[in-house]
């Protein structure tokens, strides 16, 4: 067990509270990603004749392209922020393409036109958490991560609530005041944007870059030049390169399941109501786990806890694969919510202790694509394997796979760290 710090004990600053904000502001657009952007889809792909089990794969690869993209793009962004004054305007436009993106899907489209826009929403939301994330090393210090970054996971899934709730009642409620569903997912989609844009204000405002690189004459070209030498270092790093190979296996199932949880229920025939409360359920219960987890992380060491919501999330995994009964719908729905933000928050605040500080755009840049990059595959081979067998539930088998190969690479990566740590605190060295 740890000594708990001083640091730990004291309050939550007004700085970390407003980082805080942000995962409450962007929650409430994830949860219309896992819930009503679905419903809204499927409803529109079957008016324009789109078969259920297309459905699903045409979701999965629109989930795919976008994490795609962020992959790419968010080592060059996250690198370019590092540079003094550059993190804050290019979150700043980042939020915006996903803050409007998600006011656009209230416009009366289609199916693919919808999908499109979603994409561009993702992107834009996608690519505000490189920034984000990074911003934890300037916000707190090292000693109060692992408590700031799940309180912002647990503020950010009952936070989100709020919106969702007033949503479900434009949706589900409208009816009573002549207003249909489409309508009231069209005022969802607005009303959360709404939220989501507000709610970061304050971080706006008070935001200042802590840690950044020296500012140069050609930033984008010498942003490149130092990307370079990040991936040299990170390959030399091996107690930080294993963390990411094991992240990009393990944090693939937990983002998968977020991006497709709905859409697999409504593949499988499970109404719709049901399905949306039922992951309402998984943001309230993620809520006090993911505190929980925060009180933990002073007591036990955050990489035993890790191990723990990975094992957990494998058996989570081997349950979805037999699915077809609304109520393992709500026991899976609060089996995630019990560990979804702990595994987040975590892997978070452990790989920001373990990088340069001054580095940690272009780092938390790299984090991303092994994060986005891991979706990117998840949903691409759910989408893939339904589309050859046209079984749903063959899909979500890969996912156990994953979470398995994703604990033995975490389990060498906490070695070669503990390595490194008796080498720097040896005084032969």
């Amino acid at each position: 067990m740890k000594e708990k710090s001083n640091s730990s004990q004291q309050k939550l600053t007004k700085l970390e509270k407003y980082w805080i904000l942000y995962d409450v502001g962007n929650s409430a657009f994830i949860l219309l990603v896992s819930t009503l952007i679905p419903i809204c889809f499927n409803s529109l792909a079957e008016s324009g004749g789109v078969s259920k089990t297309d459905y699903l794969a045409y979701w999965g690869y629109a989930a795919s392209i976008s994490t795609l993209i962020v992959a790419l793009l968010g080592p060059i962004l996250g690198t370019i922020a590092d540079t003094r004054d550059y993190k804050k305007p290019i979150f700043t436009a980042c939020l915006i393409v996903g803050v409007i993106g998600c006011a656009a899907l209230a416009l009366p489209l289609s199916w693919f036109p919808f999908l499109v826009i979603f994409v561009v929403a993702k992107i834009g939301y996608s690519s505000s958490l490189i920034f984000y994330d990074s911003m934890l090393t300037d916000v707190t210090t090292p000693e109060r991560m692992d408590t700031v970054s799940s309180h912002g996971y647990a503020w950010g899934y009952i936070g989100s609530c709020i919106p969702f709730i007033l949503s479900l009642l434009l949706v589900l409620g409208g009816n009573a005041a002549g207003i249909s569903m489409m309508t009231g997912m069209m005022g969802a989609f607005l009303l959360n944007a709404l939220w989501w844009f507000l709610i970061t204000v304050p971080l706006l405002r008070n935001y200042k870059q802590t840690y950044y690189a020296s500012s140069k004459e050609h930033v984008i070209r010498y942003s490149f030049s130092r990307l370079y030498d990040t991936f040299k270092h990170i390959r030399k790093e091996k107690n930080i390169f294993i963390f990411l190979l094991a992240f990009f296996f393990y944090i693939d199932g937990v983002y998968t399941i977020i991006d497709m949880a709905t859409a697999y229920g409504q593949s499988l025939g499970l109404d719709s109501t049901g399905l949306l409360l039922a992951l309402l359920l998984t943001q309230i219960v993620a809520f006090p786990f993911a505190l929980l987890f925060s009180r933990l992380a002073k007591a036990y060491k955050s990489t035993t806890l890790i191990r723990i919501c990975i094992i957990s999330y494998t058996l989570i995994a081997l349950f979805a694969i037999q699915l077809d009964k609304q109520w393992e719908f709500w026991l899976l729905a609060f089996c995630v919510g019990m560990f979804q933000g702990a595994i987040q928050a975590l892997s978070r605040s452990y790989y920001a202790k373990i990088i340069p500080p001054e580095k940690a755009g272009e780092y938390f840049g790299i984090y991303d694509i092994f994060g986005k990059g891991a979706a990117f595959l998840g949903t691409t081979l759910i989408a893939v394997i339904v589309q050859i067998t046209r079984k749903q539930n063959l899909g979500i088998s890969i996912l156990p796979l994953l979470f398995i190969i994703g604990l033995l690479l975490f389990q060498r990566a906490v070695k070669l760290n503990s390595i490194n740590e008796a080498k720097r605190s040896s005084p032969l060295t």
